[in-house]
């Protein structure tokens, strides 16, 4: 599988879920989910975004790697809604780590990828040890026959090692054991700046491997670094920055998003 974007810098906007039915945070109204995650697509398709990215992100605290049959459910009805909504790619990630819901949501909803936080290996998270299961994933992905691809995350933030490796390691593993398609290094958490030398460090081990696999920046990229980010990755996933005021939780702001794409050009 590969990864197509009609850009060749992309920028991928998020799309953060209020809280789903069944988790603390939800209020009663099913409806405003679906406005909400509309009404967010349609400014980031209008702001000139490459590709979108849906996420459970209302749902903390988040199962560790086996969220329940509801949310699968939830999530695949609101995929759908989303891509009938817009012509752009459509990613899934199922917080914190259930590739497996992510996969099974993306093949009912048409999606172009997922996203998976801990895809090879094991990391220490506010969940435990969460610990990848490419084996399954990758597998599911066949039984399915799903044309989706795998963005697999390099020391994903809100995260600790539970040993240290040397990350051309990691990143081998991710690619060659692993078999994802594409990578994302970010900061420590959601909206903190990734280091650009972890970046390039990140995009010189995927060279070392020979392999033909994007690495995205997934957390912190703003306006003003946008340009300098795409200097280093080959695209950028987009949360924090493109909201009202740079709050993760607000709405999407269409003229931030503008401002963000256009700097890029």
């Amino acid at each position: 599988m590969s990864l197509a974007f009609a850009s060749e810098r992309p920028v991928v906007g998020m799309v953060h879920l209020d809280a789903l039915p069944g988790a603390p945070g939800f209020d009663g109204d099913r409806a405003s989910i679906r406005e909400h995650a509309l009404r967010d697509a349609r400014r980031l398709e209008a702001g000139g975004v490459d590709a979108i990215l849906v996420e459970n992100f209302g749902d903390a605290p988040f199962y560790a790697d086996d969220v329940p049959k509801h949310v699968v459910a939830s999530m695949a009805a609101l995929a759908r809604d989303l891509r009938r909504e817009t012509d752009l790619p459509l990613g899934v990630n199922v917080l914190r780590n259930d590739a497996e819901a992510a996969v099974s949501v993306a093949a009912a909803a048409g999606a172009a990828f997922v996203r998976v936080n801990v895809h090879t290996s094991a990391r220490l998270t506010d969940q435990g040890v969460v610990e990848g299961d490419a084996a399954e994933t990758v597998r599911l992905l066949d039984r399915l026959d799903a044309d989706v691809s795998i963005l697999a995350d390099v020391n994903v933030k809100h995260s600790a090692a539970i040993a240290e490796r040397p990350l051309e390691e990691e990143v081998d593993e991710l690619l060659g054991r692993g078999l994802a398609d594409g990578l994302v290094a970010s900061g420590p958490g959601t909206g903190e700046e990734a280091s650009l030398d972890h970046v390039a460090d990140v995009a010189a081990a995927r060279d070392e491997h020979d392999a033909d696999a994007p690495v995205f920046v997934g957390s912190g990229v703003t306006r003003e670094t946008v340009v300098e980010t795409l200097d280093v990755a080959d695209g950028a996933i987009v949360g924090t920055a493109l909201k009202e005021d740079g709050e993760t939780t607000a709405p999407v702001d269409e003229s931030r998003v503008r401002a963000l794409v256009d700097a890029k050009a």
